[in-house]
């Protein structure tokens, strides 16, 4: 709400691991906008349910993800 209040807006890269069981850890801003969003893509990644493990020949592993969460006003 502050960031929207003050006209922040702008795209935060989010990096982070998901474990053999589906876990999210790690998560962190490799690439930000401001503090505020952020700490708010922070936030959000680190409320996502479990994920399906990545798999090589058959066997689970640690995947790495990057992605960008875009803050966009209105």
């Amino acid at each position: 709400e502050e960031a929207q209040k003050k006209g922040i807006s702008g795209r935060v890269f989010i990096q982070f691991d998901i474990d053999k069981e589906g876990n999210l850890r790690n998560a962190k801003v490799i690439r930000g906008t401001h503090p505020l969003l952020d700490a708010e893509a922070l936030r959000v990644t680190n409320l996502s349910p479990k994920w399906t493990p990545g798999e090589q020949r058959g066997e689970k592993v640690n995947v790495r993800f990057t992605f960008p969460v875009v803050f966009a006003l209105k």
